[in-house]
């Protein structure tokens, strides 16, 4: 753990020691040095942290917003982990939403939507290369909030942005725990292609194919299980069809 925490420029956006907070404690979270559940203090993570409490408390109140993390009034937090089921409901909610609005950008044909895309991709492709993670999902979330906006649902963006949240503490850690990053860079190459080629159906259907595959190795590594788990299974049949 590093003794101070810079800031420092991602996607053209400065991050505040907020942000910082924020993906340290993911970075904690993931590799154990902070267990769900267990009880912890302010001061102990800014002293873990090496910064003063103020930007902490701030980023611990972004994560209880997203309902990463849980207070106690008078003792401290503690870090809550969505379970397999609440990971399948969302990504139920993400199907609902983000193949059929990847299948009316293409159908919209701008090419503007399709050049920033694909500045997207290459700039997701270059992180995957080097492994920077950081600015990999933030290039992620980006392909996926352009695709959104430029559908013209700026609340199916918001809804998708706050679910994304819900998972940011597990996402990274145990995606690339079972696949690599030019893997799942990989998954939105289809999607691309079909949005600049003006392809509605396959557009949706290839977005649809990346969650589900998101979605499904989430709630089973989750569960510490194999993505073919038969409850897993019963889960995705029962909430998300």
């Amino acid at each position: 753990m590093p003794d101070t925490l810079r800031t420092e420029e991602r996607i053209g956006t400065r991050r505040t020691l907020t942000d910082e907070v924020i993906e340290k404690v993911q970075q904690m979270v993931r590799c154990g040095e902070l267990r769900a559940g267990k009880l912890y203090s302010v001061y102990q993570l800014a002293e873990a942290l090496g910064i003063s409490r103020s930007p902490v408390r701030d980023g611990l109140l972004k994560l209880e917003a997203a309902g990463l993390v849980g207070f106690e009034r008078n003792r401290g937090f503690r870090v809550t982990v969505p379970s397999a089921r609440q990971i399948v409901e969302i990504f139920a909610i993400r199907l609902a939403l983000e193949p059929a609005a990847a299948a009316r950008v293409a159908a919209r044909r701008d090419p503007a939507v399709a050049e920033r895309l694909r500045q997207t991709m290459a700039a997701m492709e270059k992180a995957a290369a080097s492994w920077d993670e950081p600015s990999f999902w933030a290039h992620d979330q980006d392909f996926h909030h352009t695709i959104l906006t430029a559908a013209g649902n700026s609340q199916a963006a918001a809804v998708v942005r706050d679910l994304r949240e819900r998972t940011r503490l597990i996402g990274p850690g145990t995606t690339t725990a079972a696949r690599s990053l030019p893997a799942v860079a990989a998954e939105h190459r289809p999607v691309l292609d079909a949005i600049a080629a003006g392809d509605g159906t396959t557009a949706g259907a290839r977005m649809r194919a990346h969650l589900e595959a998101t979605g499904r190795l989430l709630s089973a590594q989750t569960a510490a299980v194999p993505s073919d788990d038969p409850g897993v299974e019963a889960l995705w049949r029962d909430i998300a069809g």
